[in-house]
């Protein structure tokens, strides 16, 4: 009796644990398998990163038969918030994939913070054209390097400056404005050649510090400006174009890595097409959200050509000082001067 309860015993437990695939988000053989998996977006249900999220995750699980699913999380709700610690856990494999701009990225590795230089890129077209070619290839491989599968380049678009105190048309106009910039050195630097006085904290803070008068401003694309509804606490915006912010769809490298071709293959589509959609929703939709923000009252004003150079000379010495931390020869591929 004690054999056959043991026996019965054991067979239990070899099925609770099959049920529970080890403790893995995977069952079946590598080319049959089926996953459950998370991506984390920065921003919340409003904005194109997670619209384009939600068509990936849509468009993978029709093509896999349903084999692949992905839930799709707002406003870094699996990292509490905190843009970084999402991309170290993308890296680490504690969340399978996310949107996050290359901004996060370069906290993970410094060299990706060249694509955030100050006034790098004249236009969109150039960005793109420029991420298709030896640049862009030499970023993805920095990716891979720190565990990461990039799955292709999206939009944030060129971030813009808000604030509460008076419009922003010369330096002279940012002279001791405490702005909110990313987490990483060089926005720190920047901001300091501007006479500003940056302040860090993780993006989920910035409305309420805006609200409260905590910091007088912030810098962001439109369409994070837009889909935050940051028209409520800031009364002007300055476009400038002063540097661009690529979105990485990321997956964590050894997963991808351990995956058949087949489903390889049925990321990299559905990424390529989401991403695809995204670029062009953002730019769609950019015109029409700056309306939307002026309509609300928001002041906007947009700096000429010759209004962006004197800006563009404060920031000099940025590249004086991070040309050796991005690296001579990466930087070279993108610059067009």
């Amino acid at each position: 009796m004690k054999k056959i309860l043991l026996g019965l015993l054991l067979t239990a437990l070899t099925v609770i644990l099959a049920a529970c695939g080890g403790g893995e988000k995977a069952s079946g053989d590598a080319k049959g398998k089926t996953y459950e998996l998370d991506m984390s977006v920065t921003v919340g249900e409003a904005s194109t990163w997670y619209k384009a999220a939600q068509r990936f995750a849509e468009d993978v699980k029709e093509k896999s038969d349903g084999r692949i699913t992905i839930s799709v999380y707002p406003n870094e709700q699996l990292s509490g918030g905190d843009s970084g610690t999402a991309v170290a856990q993308v890296s680490n494999g504690t969340q399978d994939l996310s949107y996050n701009s290359t901004i996060i990225y370069s906290i993970m590795d410094q060299r990706l913070g060249v694509l955030s230089a100050p006034f790098l890129f004249p236009d969109l077209d150039t960005a793109y054209s420029l991420l298709d070619g030896k640049g862009g290839e030499m970023i993805n491989d920095i990716i891979r390097e720190n565990g990461i599968e990039p799955l292709g380049f999206a939009q944030n678009g060129f971030r813009q400056v808000t604030n509460n105190v008076h419009p922003i048309k010369t330096p002279d106009d940012l002279e001791g404005l405490k702005i909110r910039v990313p987490g990483i050195n060089m926005y720190t630097d920047l901001w300091r050649e501007f006479g500003a006085d940056p302040t860090t904290m993780t993006f989920s803070e910035v409305f309420t510090a805006l609200q409260q008068g905590t910091i007088d401003g912030q810098e962001n694309p439109v369409d994070v400006i837009h889909s935050s509804q940051l028209n409520e606490v800031q009364k002007y915006m300055t476009i400038w174009d002063y540097s661009f912010d690529p979105l990485i769809l990321g997956m964590n490298k050894e997963l991808f890595d351990s995956m058949s071709e087949e489903d390889q293959k049925i990321l990299k589509e559905s990424a390529a097409d989401a991403n695809a959609w995204q670029i062009e929703q953002a730019q769609k939709l950019e015109a029409e959200q700056l309306k939307e923000l002026e309509a609300s009252g928001m002041e906007i004003y947009e700096l000429s050509k010759e209004e962006k150079e004197a800006f563009k000379k404060i920031a000099q010495p940025i590249y004086d000082k991070y040309k050796e931390v991005w690296g001579e020869e990466l930087l070279k591929a993108f610059q067009t001067e």
